[in-house]
């Protein structure tokens, strides 16, 4: 039986154009009771509908705002800004050394949502002044909202509503956090071919990690942190549809990128590790990558090493 968020639900753009597409409320709570979950379309039920029974858009876009904005603190409390830039900021200087002629540095967040990961990296100048910080995100209310608080803020990053992949400027490399596991594991291939056929030279991607202990964690963790029952039932719901760490690595071996895992589930103490990265970069960037890294290289694995350790069918559970 499928695992659900209701906000993937609530929220229909086209993928291409970003247009906001009518969602009716009655046809969201049949999906989610015929998948048995009745407490998310009690949930939904309760939302404002017009009297076409569409959802409506302003109610949606205010019910969103609210649980980013919830979201963001949790972000806060991971430091997943610090996480971000452990690695980051070594696959910038890889690109640095790796690369003849880098041209301009560009990070793209891929479905930033509020941009709070952009947002931390321009108030704390993490990267550099060399570095352009670009969010794009399908959901016009979000990012609409994440441009206010940046200019509010007066910080040097710029936020675009629409695909990432059809920016007119080329990113050096994309990231994302918390975005994987709303891609079916038979989707996932498609979304590192993206990357590999652009001009990127890396991506770096984080999302929750698999192990037994994640889906009850979520659900204490988003229970006591989150005020709002689609956060909260949300939250519970992402670590259940966690692509586990072989699914990630077979998905993200592309023509043109060098796939690496850094702290695997082999490698990781699961009552420590929430989130991990997966990673590409073109081969020539590898080992000015693990050169930058230092000591925590041993931390990356590849497919081969991978494949050594004789758990990947285990940890290639999709979840």
């Amino acid at each position: 039986m499928p695992h659900l968020e209701i906000s993937d639900l609530i929220t229909v753009t086209d993928p291409h154009s970003g247009a906001r597409l009518p969602v009716h409320r009655a046809e969201v709570v049949e999906q989610l009771n015929a998948c048995g979950n009745r407490r998310a379309a009690r949930i939904v039920a309760a939302l404002p509908a017009g009297p076409d029974g569409v959802l409506d858009p302003l109610a949606v876009d205010r019910t969103m705002i609210s649980v980013h904005t919830e979201l963001q603190r949790l972000s806060q409390e991971l430091r997943i800004g610090d996480r971000l830039v452990h690695l980051l900021a070594p696959l910038l200087a890889a690109v640095r050394a790796g690369a003849a002629d880098p041209g301009p540095l560009r990070v793209v967040d891929i479905g930033c949502g509020l941009g709070y990961l952009l947002r931390w990296l321009a108030a704390t100048g993490a990267l550099g002044p060399d570095v352009e910080l670009v969010g794009a995100d399908l959901d016009a209310a979000l990012v609409g909202e994440a441009d206010r608080l940046a200019r509010a803020e007066r910080l040097a990053c710029r936020f675009v509503h629409g695909n990432a992949f059809d920016l007119p400027e080329a990113a050096t490399v994309y990231i994302s956090t918390g975005v994987l596991h709303h891609f079916p594991a038979d989707a996932l291939a498609d979304f590192f071919h993206a990357q590999a056929a652009s001009p990127a030279l890396a991506f770096c991607h984080y999302d929750i990690a698999v192990h037994r202990l994640a889906p009850i964690g979520a659900w204490v963790f988003h229970r006591a942190r989150m005020r709002h029952p689609l956060g909260r039932h949300d939250g519970a719901a992402s670590a259940r549809r966690a692509h586990g760490d072989a699914t990630l690595l077979r998905a993200a071996t592309v023509p043109g990128m060098r796939p690496l895992l850094y702290e695997p589930r082999t490698l990781a103490n699961p009552f420590c590790t929430t989130l991990r990265p997966v990673i590409g970069v073109r081969p020539h960037l590898e080992a000015p990558l693990r050169q930058a890294l230092g000591r925590a290289s041993r931390r990356l694995v590849g497919p081969e090493q991978f494949a050594a350790t004789g758990r990947d069918r285990l940890a290639g559970a999709v979840r």
